[in-house]
């Protein structure tokens, strides 16, 4: 039952091999847990909930999911990797588990050495995400072994999306319109925030969204300036305008949609230059999305824009980012990156300012594929929106 299929996991597990190979590395650890996500599904198609895990691969043999007892069952039905074994790090602290085999890493490191041979340089994959303790017993655990950060090397695996990861983002943007369509549909005086990211994300779950790349973020009036608010209990006024963001999973890759709605349905007229401002760096930016332009020159010119109209004291972030299995993902396009755009990359731009006296805080978004001709709308409704001119 795994979101992911099995070709691309022998695939990308193959990859993580030619890494170990190419550093002269035994085994890799790749750390991860609900709030870090990405790394440890690209191999599973899986993540455990309330426990923590890393998934072991070595440069010969079958790879192994590291977890607690809570989430064995869970990894054996899901993961696309299936053998398991449990330790008290990657466990709910106190929890008792007594019919569980539970071992420790010395015996974990026994295990290996009789199974691979001496096993003497281990890959580290989120070392600097994972908790100390975890840290302290793969260290203490793995005796006279040389541990390798390789977090980078992993993470660029994931920077070129396959045919198969672009097919769940072009379908998760095309839940995220249904979505849009909702939370519009909802905006009114007197309804709740809540009520408004109920809309949207019972439009996304009711179409089979596998879930969330962030808690749907609503925020009217004032709560808009806390730049990621999750909905609240806050009514909506008469004359606010509402920042919205969702963005639905299909097989655990996002889509994504932001717009800023009025509340009474019509923007008054400085709400409309606000809107302006929002559309024209949209513009300048989706102009840079070319192969082989480099980060901050897909960011430049969108910032020159931002400063010619006193706005960037309000920015809190770059205009353009990935999107793949999180919402938001590296490389990052900002001022200072270098990192160069390609082909088959999947791009957010996503424009937005915070913290304003008058408009708080307002972001549109939406996405594209990059192909050798430039960018291909991930959602040719928010395309044109965001493209037309008010």
């Amino acid at each position: 039952m795994a979101y992911l299929n099995k070709t691309e996991s022998e695939s990308r597990i193959a990859r993580v091999k030619e890494i170990l190979e190419s550093k002269n590395l035994d085994i890799a650890l790749v750390y991860y847990d609900e709030f870090n996500i990405g790394n440890g599904w690209y191999l599973t198609g899986w993540c455990p909930q309330f426990e923590s895990g890393a998934v072991l691969i070595p440069r010969s043999g079958n790879p192994i999911v590291l977890g607690g007892p809570e989430s064995e069952p869970f990894a054996k039905l899901d993961s696309m990797i299936t053998e398991t074994r449990n330790f008290p790090v990657f466990m709910v602290p106190d929890e008792e588990y007594p019919n569980a085999t539970i071992i420790d890493f010395p015996m974990l490191f026994e295990e290996l050495n009789a199974e691979l041979g001496s096993v003497k340089r281990v890959g580290l994959v989120g070392a600097g995400r994972m908790p100390a303790e975890g840290y302290k017993q793969i260290a203490e655990g793995f005796k006279n072994v040389t541990l390798v950060d390789i977090t980078e090397e992993y993470v660029r695996l994931r920077y070129d999306k396959s045919p198969w990861e672009r097919e769940q983002i072009r379908a998760a943007f095309g839940l995220a319109d249904y979505a849009y369509d909702a939370i519009k549909d909802k905006i009114t005086a007197g309804v709740s925030e809540i009520e408004v990211a109920a809309a949207g994300e019972y439009a996304v779950r009711s179409r089979g969204a596998s879930g969330f790349g962030f808690s749907t973020i609503i925020g009217s009036g004032k709560r808009s300036s806390a730049v990621v608010p999750t909905a609240s209990s806050k009514l909506l006024a008469p004359g606010e305008l509402v920042m919205a963001g969702i963005a639905p999973k299909v097989n655990g890759y996002a889509g994504v949609v932001g717009d800023v709605i009025p509340v009474d349905g019509k923007y008054t007229s400085r709400q409309l230059d606000c809107i302006r401002y929002l559309k024209d760096a949209f513009r300048l930016t989706k102009e840079q999305l070319l192969p082989g332009k480099t980060g901050k020159e897909i960011d430049a010119p969108a910032r020159a824009y931002f400063e010619k109209h006193n706005l960037s004291k309000y920015l809190v972030c770059p205009f353009a980012h990935t999107i793949g299995l999180h919402e938001a993902e590296s490389p990052f396009f900002g001022p200072n990156s270098e990192d160069v755009l390609r082909p088959g990359m999947m791009v957010s731009i996503d424009v937005s300012f915070f913290g304003h006296p008058e408009f708080n805080g307002v972001r549109i978004e939406t996405g594209y594929e990059i192909t050798e001709n430039g960018p291909v709308a991930l959602s040719e409704k928010m395309d044109s929106l965001f493209l037309e001119k008010e």
